[in-house]
């Protein structure tokens, strides 16, 4: 018997009209652009990297909590689960939450918030800016380009992983140099919205940090179930658990939560999302980029109630006394790393020493930046080891 073709909306990106790449190559003979920029993203050392860099928690604090690594693909999981819901192409929605997180330094946001300090006078640090610089340069794997030469759509998709770039009222002076580095970029019309699989990666982004940040903040043992009562919606479902599971253990309460929070943000986002496709009737991709409104989207109520929760996890997590204490600490590492490869790039490994050298000022601290973002949060703790630790090397 034959397998059915699986159709996709009027709305969707088609990778049968993918709009090339800006080195040409050519096309596979097995996959489509889509699932080619996917398996090459799989493939980057930058996202292998992704397996000892976390979210919340620095790697040496436990195995159990999530890193970027685990995260993406939970992302990647929740996204083509949605792409396939509203038939768009799942293969593009997977490749851009697999990518969306490999410019990320180590130490989680505190470790971007130490490089932009850190950069301060050099144009400043940003993740979503150094994922492009990562894709478009750092990445040297192939012979006849620097990076990985993905799709116009999945470039367009991770510059735009928050929304347009650009609005009426910023110029292009006012992105971050990470992003104005890349010369095609204006290519990438930054004033309209993403396709819709971007759309759908970014807000799978949302639905998997919001819940699964619950899952390891319990696990550390930050907040207790009881603390979530209060949480609007969230509340509603761990009551009805117990309820459901009298005899069950808090950590599998845990698990049952989450899983049916994930599900319940899942189908606003679908009910939403064709609550949207029914009044503006985009007919294709282009219409969907150029909508007034994102297409793709949470409903209202629900929002009110992410916001409840952010609330709760910015106040009982984020700015937990323990998790503070691994900022500071991740803060010292990279801030006394750049200071001393910034003035002292001898002591950089090749090549990275040999291209300090050649320049000096803001180039050398980029170059200095690239190499610290491109850290493990081990290598980060083992390299400040060797340089700053005082007893006798050999």
């Amino acid at each position: 018997m034959e397998k059915p073709i699986r159709t996709i909306a009027c709305w969707a990106s088609d990778p049968a009209r993918a709009r090339g790449r800006f080195h040409d190559e050519a096309p596979s003979a097995t996959r489509t652009p889509f699932q080619r920029d996917r398996d090459r993203i799989i493939h980057a050392s930058a996202f292998r990297r992704l397996k000892q860099k976390t979210q919340v928690f620095v790697a040496h604090e436990g195995d159990h909590y999530r890193t970027r690594l685990t995260h993406s693909l939970e992302v990647a999981q929740i996204a083509r689960s949605i792409a396939r819901t509203l038939a768009l192409d799942e293969d593009l929605a997977e490749a851009l939450a697999l990518v969306h997180d490999v410019g990320h330094p180590p130490f989680g946001h505190a470790g971007e918030d130490q490089l932009d300090a850190c950069m301060q006078d050099y144009d400043g640090f940003d993740h979503n800016a150094q994922t492009l610089r990562v894709v478009t340069r750092l990445e040297a794997r192939y012979p006849d380009f620097d990076g990985l030469n993905l799709c116009w759509e999945t470039l367009e998709g991770l510059v735009k992983h928050n929304g347009p770039l650009l609005t009426p009222e910023s110029r292009l002076d006012d992105l971050p140099a990470a992003f104005r580095d890349f010369g095609r970029l204006e290519d990438l019309e930054l004033h309209t919205f993403a396709g819709p699989e971007a759309q759908v990666a970014a807000l799978s982004d949302d639905i998997a940090y919001n819940n699964h940040d619950i899952d390891d903040g319990l696990s550390a043992g930050l907040f207790t179930i009881d603390d979530l009562m209060d949480i609007p919606l969230v509340g509603d479902v761990f009551r009805q658990v117990r309820l459901d599971y009298p005899a069950l253990d808090e950590r599998r309460i845990a698990y049952e939560a989450v899983r049916r929070l994930i599900g319940i943000w899942i189908n606003d986002l679908t009910e939403e999302t064709r609550r949207r496709v029914g009044e503006d009737k985009p007919q294709d991709v282009q219409e969907v980029r150029l909508n007034a409104r994102p297409v793709v989207a949470f409903s209202s109520d629900h929002d009110q109630r992410q916001r409840a929760l952010r609330a709760f996890l910015h106040e009982r997590m984020y700015k937990h006394y323990r998790v503070n204490r691994m900022r500071s600490q991740a803060k010292r590492i990279l801030r006394d790393l750049f200071d001393l490869f910034l003035e002292e790039p001898e002591t950089l490994p090749p090549p990275w020493r040999q291209d300090c050298e050649q320049v000096s000022g803001a180039r050398r601290a980029r170059i200095v930046c690239d190499y610290i973002a491109g850290m493990t949060d081990s290598f980060a703790i083992e390299e400040h080891r060797r340089l700053f630790n005082l007893e006798p090397m050999f």
